[in-house]
């Protein structure tokens, strides 16, 4: 392969010229609870001076600090080492090994439990933020899956992790790239929360709306419309039922999004032969979860075949506006899911469904409150796009300044 001038093929892959390959152990120091401290879970408190990072803390890279538990002084005093600062990067080593958050801020004097490490630099050379970005990089990708290779390995050893090798560009780099990526954080995260805070408004306008007032009738959904199961032809898995290539959607539990959507694509496409025997519904239907994760419900954006473990809603007996009927189900389920049979994979039959009842006003006033809740709807959505789209910009970026593709000199 010929190697671009300006670069130089290394051990990691073709890099600039300017940078070098760097090992774990010369470069810092991997610091962790020692286990002579014994520390239980029975020592965790709710609340506290002194805060506690364990592994399921770790969110998108970062501290989800609403999420921590305390302990008491003696436990936080007991190992400076492990003592978090700012610019602090965290790695998982027991359970899921390999998970990463880098401490960006610290709101407690907090120290660590047992299965997480602490890495900080010996090398002045080297920008805490920037390595933390080698972490969350295919480089520590590819160097998890080497050392876990053929194994059922649950334990990241100090003497493997200590192997590790890494980029490391001139520092001025280092900063130019972890400012980027930092950039590109938080406005992934300003619009992670601009979504939590629209998916709020619309909890609270839904339970407004929604609650029964007067003039509002109430009926069982068998009164108010007709209904009936999709269908597959048995049994599952057989191959000449698929055609992921020139087949058409096919509209299973997982396909149905938690925000009243299918999925953009369906996970499998069925196939002609197939087609004949399962049901098929068409844009702008309402289908219903009724097995496995049932009470997920959507109003569909796309003519697909559908799977007996959903149910499908064909008609209206009396005048219903689609979108105020879909959420009112959506809410009923919220509660009655929880009752429904089936032990883990729960199951809710046609007939126990036509017992639940549903309250509605007029058509008018139903049209006047899903235009409400669908605009609410619709932003969500764009901005649930918008992320995606961040996301993805992101992970390309992440792959292109880590390997002098893109270079910010």
């Amino acid at each position: 392969m010929e190697i671009k001038k300006g670069y130089k093929q290394a051990e990691v892959g073709v890099i600039p010229m300017d940078w070098d390959v760097k090992n774990l152990l010369d470069n810092f120091t991997l610091k962790a609870r020692i286990g002579w401290q014994g520390l239980t879970t029975e020592e965790y408190l709710s609340t506290g001076d002194y805060g506690l990072v364990t592994g399921t803390d770790f969110r998108d890279g970062y501290i989800d600090w609403d999420n921590c538990v305390y302990v008491e002084k003696i436990r936080y005093v007991q190992d400076k080492n492990i003592q978090l600062k700012v610019n602090d990067v965290l790695v998982t080593k027991d359970g899921t090994i390999g998970k990463v958050a880098f401490v960006n801020k610290l709101p407690n004097p907090t120290t660590l439990n047992s299965g997480i490490f602490v890495v900080r630099p010996k090398n002045p050379n080297i920008d805490e933020r920037f390595f933390y970005y080698i972490l969350m990089s295919s480089y520590f990708d590819i160097f998890l899956s080497k050392i876990t290779a053929g194994s059922t390995i649950t334990h990241l050893y100090q003497k493997d992790f200590s192997t590790f090798n890494f980029i490391l560009p001139p520092r001025f780099e280092q900063n130019a790239i972890a400012q980027v990526l930092s950039d590109t954080d938080s406005y992934i995260n300003s619009l992670e929360k601009l979504i939590e805070k629209k998916s709020q408004i619309k909890q609270g306008a839904m339970q407004e709306l929604l609650k029964p007032k007067d003039g509002w009738e109430t009926k069982t959904i068998k009164e108010v419309a007709t209904y009936r199961r999709g269908s597959f032809p048995q049994p599952y898995g057989l191959d000449k039922w698929y055609d992921d290539i020139s087949g058409f959607p096919f509209v299973q539990v997982f396909d149905v999004d938690d925000n009243n959507r299918l999925k953009d694509e369906t996970k499998r496409y069925i196939s002609k032969a197939a087609q004949q025997m399962s049901v098929f519904v068409k844009k702008g239907s309402i289908i219903l979860t009724i097995q496995g994760s049932i009470g997920r419900i959507a109003l569909t954006q796309y003519d697909a075949y559908v799977d007996r473990t959903l149910l499908i809603f064909e008609s209206f007996k009396i005048p219903f506006n689609s979108f105020f009927f879909m959420i009112s189900i959506w809410r009923i389920f919220e509660i009655e899911k929880e009752l429904a049979p089936g032990g883990i994979i729960k199951t809710i039959t046609k007939e126990a469904l036509s017992s639940f009842k549903i309250s509605y006003p007029k058509i008018i006033e139903q049209e006047r409150i899903a235009q409400i809740l669908s605009d609410i709807d619709i932003e969500v959505h764009a901005l649930e796009e918008k992320l995606k789209k961040a996301k993805s910009i992101k992970d390309g970026m992440l792959q292109n300044l880590l390997t002098g593709k893109i270079r910010l000199i």
